[in-house]
């Protein structure tokens, strides 16, 4: 009976080990991005703070594998696959091509990806709304047309703009398209440089010195990456420089009209928080981020020759920076 007893006890403490064992068991999430920058860097810290506010704290109970594509589509495919192979808990992919490799090389692992302009015209999603695949997110696809009609009304002297933008990247050939209709509307023409990668992003900012007014870069994550190379040449060709991320006003933009990246990331945080307490991903419905907000900075502003009309742009600006560089308004 003695015996019976202690074995029952051992089973018992074997279980209870077992059972802490269990419960403390690391959850492993795979994170990804095409590039570095800080609208892309701003919607890691979103995600993960979202994450930390529902329980899942890193180094706590979460395992976050970070990676970076470095630019290049073709390593999205492998950091997708190792993914796969190392059976993570749940992908979070940052841009298109991420998202894109993860939905063709995942079938069952959840997904939630963030700072997407357009997932359904990229096969990524079926629908926006309730997917019913392992697959949700949030998209930021940008008022293009708003955007340009606001930065036009801040220059109406510009008549021929400029852009940079990487033809590969299908999310930016919509954008593009949809800003030359936008400017051609508005009487405008659009000046287009092309590039493969961040090295060329300088070549292409001086081939359109001269050729343009004014320069407007859009979602494209190869020129936002070198986007203090066009910065450079702006500033030394007096050529002002918008942009359609908030991000990119502290870097050297005039202005930009565009989302908090960190709320896209703090979006798709909350989403994934639903999954890992057992939600299904398929009925969390994928959308668009919402907060548009106009950045000002008139010390930029200066440097590149822009005529602003400063009293209604001051009046106009969500936050804005002097001439000096200080804060004048928002926070």
């Amino acid at each position: 009976m003695k015996k019976i007893v202690i074995a029952l006890s051992l089973l018992l403490a074997l279980g209870l080990a077992f059972g802490s064992f269990a419960s403390a068991k690391m959850i492993r999430i795979g994170e990804f991005q095409i590039v570095s920058h800080p609208a892309l860097d701003n919607d890691s810290k979103g995600f993960r703070d979202a994450l930390a506010e529902e329980g899942f704290v890193e180094g706590k109970n979460i395992v976050i594998d970070r990676q970076n594509a470095q630019g290049d589509q073709a390593n999205c495919a492998i950091i997708a696959r190792k993914f796969e192979d190392d059976r993570v808990d749940l992908i979070h992919a940052i841009s298109t091509p991420c998202a894109q490799a993860s939905a063709k090389v995942s079938k069952t692992i959840p997904i939630v990806f963030s700072s997407v302009t357009d997932p359904v015209k990229t096969g990524i999603v079926p629908k926006l709304g309730k997917t019913g695949t392992h697959i949700t997110g949030v998209s930021d696809r940008w008022p293009i047309t708003l955007q340009c009609k606001m930065y036009q009304d801040m220059l109406p002297y510009v008549k021929t703009w400029g852009t940079i933008y990487n033809p590969g990247d299908i999310n930016v050939t919509f954008h593009i398209k949809e800003m030359r209709e936008a400017l051609k509307s508005m009487g405008c023409k659009l000046v287009e440089a092309h590039v493969s990668s961040s090295s060329e992003v300088m070549q292409a900012a001086q081939s359109l010195v001269g050729r343009v007014q004014a320069i407007h870069i859009t979602s494209d994550n190869t020129a936002v990456s070198a986007f203090e190379s066009i910065v450079k040449v702006c500033n030394e060709n007096d050529i002002p420089l918008f942009a359609g991320d908030r991000d990119s006003v502290p870097r050297g933009a005039v202005a930009a009209y565009g989302l908090d990246y960190y709320l896209v990331g703090y979006t798709a945080g909350k989403k994934a928080a639903r999954i890992l307490k057992g939600e299904d991903p398929g009925q969390i419905p994928a959308g668009l981020a919402a907060g548009y907000t106009l950045w000002v900075d008139l010390k930029h502003a200066k440097l590149q020759g822009a005529k602003l009309p400063r009293t209604l742009v001051a009046k106009a600006a969500d936050r804005l920076w002097d001439e000096q560089g200080n804060l004048a308004k928002g926070k």
